[in-house]
């Protein structure tokens, strides 16, 4: 794991992370309970546990229930999932149940991934989306967009369908000229260790654009560790490097900046002691 950088002088929030990935163990493990206690030291505390299957988003639910004054839970199945389910239809239905869960405060993840998705397949991962869209209107929840190669389609269908009054695009992983489609559409822009890497400059423009009410911070976790430590196994924790790089690029106070994100948080997903 990533070594802990630098604590913020203020606390704030990962907006996306995988934590069971992180510790491969329950949500009620020990090893949950060390990895948010370590975030809580370098000034992350709070988490919201995101979805991709039935079955891990199960697991969201259950860490949100035992962790009740640190995580929140997003269920959803990921658009890589959606094409190769056995029975769309049935795992619909369990994360439509489990979005009811009071604890869980966002549909996603959900999108378009086309990386690893072939075009004759793409049209179950636009169904799917749409229903995931249609979801968190009716339950009034945000939400949380996974985009992969899929920036033009996935803003169309937005359009067309029409977004949540809190939809956040995960990872963003667009240019200039979109970040300012999303920005003038109301969208929330979240990045995670990306906007560190060297190969990353649109993103550093990018982050520069956008009001600090549309911003949040995550960090993906155990993926996109952030520079100088990419390629080793991320934790929440390492939001505090990624805040610091969003506040350099900005030229935020980076108190104001970290405190900022925890409201923005706080505002599209909740509180999270309630």
């Amino acid at each position: 794991m990533a070594p802990l950088p630098e604590a913020l002088p203020v606390p704030t929030v990962d907006a996306h992370a995988h934590i069971e990935i992180v510790t491969n163990t329950a949500p009620d493990s020990p090893e949950v309970g060390e990895v948010l206690a370590q975030a809580k030291t370098v000034g992350v505390d709070r988490v919201v546990q995101v979805g991709y299957s039935a079955e891990q988003s199960q697991w969201c639910v259950d860490a949100a229930e035992h962790w009740s004054d640190t995580v929140l839970a997003a269920v959803a199945l990921h658009p890589n999932e959606a094409p190769v389910v056995k029975d769309l239809a049935h795992d619909w239905a369990i994360i439509e149940k489990l979005a009811a869960h009071p604890r869980v405060r966002a549909i996603g993840e959900t999108g378009l991934d086309y990386f690893r998705t072939p075009p004759e397949l793409r049209h179950i991962q636009h169904e799917s989306f749409k229903w995931h869209i249609d979801l968190a209107k009716r339950m009034k929840k945000a939400l949380v967009i996974h985009d992969r190669d899929s920036h033009n389609d996935i803003l169309s269908i937005l359009l067309e369908v029409g977004a949540p009054e809190h939809t956040v695009f995960h990872c963003f992983s667009g240019d200039v000229e979109m970040a300012k489609k999303c920005i003038d559409r109301g969208y929330i822009l979240s990045f995670a260790g990306t906007i560190t890497f060297k190969n990353a400059p649109e993103l550093r423009e990018a982050v520069k654009l956008v009001p600090i009410e549309q911003l949040l911070v995550e960090t993906d976790s155990p993926f996109l560790t952030p520079s100088p430590h990419r390629g080793l196994l991320n934790s929440p924790a390492q939001v505090a490097t990624t805040v610091r790089a969003m506040a350099a690029e900005r030229g935020d106070d980076l108190g104001e900046l970290a405190t900022a994100l925890g409201d923005n948080a706080e505002r599209v997903f909740g509180s999270f002691v309630s």
